[in-house]
């Protein structure tokens, strides 16, 4: 290694000594061809002594092949898959075609990468070399970012030779690797001259190529002395790798015919098998003694493995061979390749030697690309779609590939790519059931690319004409639309507000596969729009009962979201807490980890109301970890409500900001009513009662949002009454009553008798403040009872009756200090105070100096998770678990998981 990397091999360095310690490291290795990413791969991997060394590199010709990278990676570890969790074991080895089952979420796979990683870090240091990033399939870079985002204490490196991260690797640490200085470029250049090199030429050259190492060697290889001595076979512009190129394939072309068609099978080859290549080789009729002269050239090897010099010569062999000839390799290993072991991989070979559209290939791609849905791989499952499509001349098969090939590439989340091959499909005879695939595609792409500003008359179109095609996939397909018309709320299309796509679904055909229960859930919430809460109540009864009774998860899951809604629009907090807790189970056993956030947001919401904030704030974390897990956009609905029931403006007021910027701009109105609602929620604790009046206004007047907006009612009674406005809050209490009346349960009810105190007088108000007390300690749902208790003595005390005020008041502020609610409490305490009565601050036991993370860890510990089950919940590993909990343990000043019980409140 030439002295002038002093910096970066002190880089590698201390990245050896940081994994020797026990931390985890992530480092980009980072430049242009040829610079010498890969000598310094080799480099750290030399040093690594002590640590395993597992690899894996790129190759151009397998990018197509779902997780083909990762396999690499893995492979030397997957005899100890078995310690996994059930779930990751089965998602990574489905994705590796190792075992059958459903095609599992990536986030999974990527979970037990992660865990796979750590395992076999328990024995010695790992370091992960990861060469040529930018050419490995799609999967695999999204796995292993997903993985080297959360190693933090497993003694793991990941080290990836990057030539731009992408956004797959953006923002991680990175080591920028430049041309060598100018006296190791000289030094270099020299040690590959045949003879002496004019001083002018030789500054051209180390001028020229910036001191990249690869350019320095191939340049003046090829030239006689003559040339080099006065610099006439040299290029007017040497660029850093262009030139390189131009160079490499001018000696190649001066090799043997049989030794350029050796290479080029190779480079065909993404495998490096030399027993496959000699098999083809044979079929072409290239001897052994071909391979010769591409080892004295030093361009290849054809030893245990083909190994090529350098990237660029791979990609040079085979862009060199002309479109016959490289048809020609890829024939010789079609006819090399077990049918039977590879049957993927020679289907790819067979479509490259293709010369124009042959059926019998793309048939053969399609079921490959059924294999790799399988494996969880849409974007392989795309790509052979995608020159199944090429390969295809009748134009019913080609629009039907296409849209197939579009639907992998919207899984994959390959948005653009999709809408490209939409149209395309579109372009072709298409049946019925296939243009109604195609809308309700591009009504799904639009629903994920802006939250459904277009997507809900978008997916009522393809709704409609599915109905007398597809009686189930009609009805789901209505639900998805009544769902984006939801979120998108006040900011809907005109022709995809709630009402509307409720209207339309009206006709919704009943279903002939699917279970009942989901024409229930549709038959209530759309009449919720059109026929009035009451009118509708038996339907979205009957549809929440079955839920909850249990119908097949695959069924179940797509609707937990709305029909937890639809328990909340009936108040009914038991069923609302069994279908939330069950939305998430099943979300973490299915690995439905794209569906978790709004599985834990919903659930943390429960938590909020039954007063729980601490374990909802452990939630609420959860959401934002999957979120950022998956990328998904989710907006801080419980982080928006826990702010405010904490009652801190300081907290609460940016997010609410930010976040109310954010949903405008993304068209989803529903949450902002949920961010007015925070406001409300967090002005009514201050006593800021104009305020919250103004935001509480705003949320209820949108009666669509539901569940929302009846809260918000709630808000805006208090708020209206407190402010003086006695008319506006006996309209919005008349407006709760008429929902709350016909409901019928304790939550309705007692939230409904305590907004009738606040404006009424007398016996009148002392017994409706006594009925809510009454009913609202019959629910899960503290907060009410708290808020309940208080208003109650706030009242007395005002009536003068200061005795029985701070009974109430008493139990108020013990209610919401112990909740957490410190703005209501303190609240509580200045009408206490008001009363001659001092409150007492209750003792909190004392968990200073915790992170955020160590106390989410430690509480999740605490109620008896296990440290595999709190990293799948936190994506981080085992390992990371433990180390946290250690530090947890010395912080606490305790020994075992057994006392956090006692430290935690």
């Amino acid at each position: 290694m030439f002295t002038g990397r002093r910096v970066e091999c002190a880089a590698l360095d201390q990245l050896i000594g940081a994994l020797r310690a026990g931390e985890s490291r992530t480092l980009l290795v980072r430049g242009e061809p040829g610079v010498g990413k890969t000598a310094l791969l080799e480099q750290l991997a030399e040093r690594a002594t002590g640590c395993r060394v597992t690899r894996a590199a790129g190759v151009q010709s397998e990018m197509e092949l779902a997780f083909a990278g990762l396999h690499q990676l893995c492979l030397p570890m997957l005899g100890r898959a078995g310690r996994l969790p059930v779930p990751q074991r089965e998602a990574l080895l489905t994705a590796f075609g190792l075992s059958s089952g459903p095609a599992p979420d990536r986030f999974l796979i990527g979970l037990g990468v992660l865990g796979l990683l750590s395992d076999a870090a328990e024995e010695r240091p790992l370091l992960c070399l990861i060469d040529d990033q930018q050419w490995l399939d799609r999967a695999s870079k999204q796995v292993l970012a997903f993985v080297a985002r959360r190693l933090d204490a497993e003694s793991v490196g990941m080290v990836f030779g990057v030539r731009d991260p992408g956004p797959e690797l953006g923002g991680l640490p990175e080591l920028v690797v430049g041309g060598l200085p100018d006296a190791d470029a000289r030094a270099l250049l020299a040690s590959v001259l045949t003879a002496p090199l004019d001083t002018r030429v030789q500054d051209q050259i180390v001028a020229e190529t910036r001191g990249n190492p690869l350019a320095l060697m191939e340049i003046p290889r090829g030239l006689t002395p003559a040339e080099l001595a006065g610099g006439y076979g040299l290029p007017t512009v040497v660029l850093p790798w262009g030139g390189v190129e131009d160079r490499l394939r001018d000696r190649m072309g001066k090799l043997p015919a049989e030794t350029r068609l050796l290479l080029l099978l190779a480079a065909a080859d993404p495998t490096g098998d030399p027993a496959l290549v000699w098999r083809a080789a044979a079929c072409l009729g290239i001897p052994p003694e071909a391979a010769g002269p591409a080892v004295e050239a030093d361009l290849a090897e054809l030893d245990v493995r083909v190994r090529f010099r350098h990237p660029l010569v791979r990609s040079v062999a085979y862009q060199s061979g002309s479109r016959p000839q490289r048809r020609e390799v890829h024939r010789a290993l079609v006819a090399a390749t077990d049918e039977a072991s590879d049957p993927d991989r020679r289907a790819w070979h067979r479509a490259q030697a293709a010369a124009g559209p042959d059926e019998d290939v793309a048939t053969e791609l399609e079921r490959s690309a059924g294999r790799a849905r399988t494996r969880g791989g849409a974007t392989a499952e795309a790509a052979f779609l995608w020159r199944a499509v090429t390969l295809t001349i009748d134009p019913v098969r080609r629009a039907g590939r296409a849209l197939a090939a579009a639907q992998a590439e919207a899984k994959a989340g390959a948005f653009d790519v999709a809408v490209d091959l939409l149209t395309l499909a579109e372009a072709g005879p298409l049946d019925e059931l296939q243009h109604a695939h195609c809308e309700l595609l591009r009504a799904q792409l639009a629903f994920a690319t802006n939250r459904g500003r277009d997507a809900s008359p978008l997916l009522v179109t393809a709704a409609t004409r599915l109905e007398a095609i597809d009686a189930d996939l009609s009805g789901a397909t209505y639900l998805q639309a009544l769902s984006a018309a939801m979120f998108a709320g006040r900011l809907a299309e005109p022709a995809g507000d709630s009402a509307t796509v409720a209207r339309a679904a009206r006709t919704a055909p009943r279903p002939v596969r699917s279970h009942p229960a989901r024409a229930l859930l549709l038959d209530g919430l759309a009449g919720l729009f059109t026929r009035g809460y009451e009118a509708c109540l038996p339907a979205l009864r009957r549809a929440v009962a079955a839920f909850d009774a249990g119908i097949p998860a695959e069924e179940q899951l797509p609707s937990l979201w709305l029909v937890c809604v639809a328990a909340l629009q009936l108040w009914d907090d038991e069923r609302w807490d069994a279908l939330s807790r069950r939305y998430v189970d099943l979300a973490r056993e299915t690995g439905a980890l794209s569906e978790l956030p709004l599985a834990l947001s919903m659930r943390a919401h429960v938590l909020l109301f039954a007063g729980e904030l601490t374990t909802a704030a452990s939630m609420v974390d959860e959401v934002a970890a999957a979120a950022e897990a998956t990328g998904s956009r989710i907006a801080p609905y419980g982080a928006m409500a826990l702010a405010a029931l904490r009652g801190s403006p300081a907290e609460a007021l940016p997010l609410i900001e930010a976040a109310t910027t954010d949903l405008q701009q993304r068209g989803e109105g529903v949450g902002i009513s949920a961010a007015e609602l925070a406001t409300a929620l967090l002005r009514n604790g201050l006593g800021h009662y104009r305020e919250a009046m103004a935001a509480a206004e705003q949320a209820a007047g949108h009666p669509g949002d539901l569940g929302i907006a009846n809260w918000a009612t709630v808000e805006l009674v208090e708020a209206a009454e407190r402010s003086g406005e006695h008319d506006v809050a006996l309209d919005a209490q008349r407006r709760l009553a008429e929902v709350t009346d016909v409901t019928g349960t304790d939550w309705a009810l007692g939230v409904a008798a305590r907004a009738g105190a606040l404006l009424a007088h007398g016996e009148d108000a002392d017994r409706l403040y006594r009925e809510s007390i009454t009913r609202l300690g019959r629910t899960r749902l503290r907060t009410d009872l708290a808020r309940a208790h208080l208003l109650y003595g706030e009242w007395l005390r005002r009536e003068r009756r200061r005795v029985e005020a701070r009974r109430q008041l008493r139990t108020a502020h013990e209610l919401l200090e112990t909740i957490g609610m410190a703005a209501f409490a303190e609240r509580a305490g200045r009408e206490l105070a008001a009363t001659g009565e001092t409150a007492r601050k209750r003792t909190v036991p004392v968990t200073t100096g915790l992170t955020a993370q160590e106390n989410q860890i430690a509480r999740l510990a605490r109620d008896g998770l296990s440290n595999p089950e709190i990293g799948s919940r936190l994506y981080i590993s085992a390992r990371t678990v433990q180390y946290h909990l250690r530090k947890v343990f010395s912080k606490l000043g305790i020994s075992s998981r057994r006392q956090l019980d006692q430290v935690l409140p």
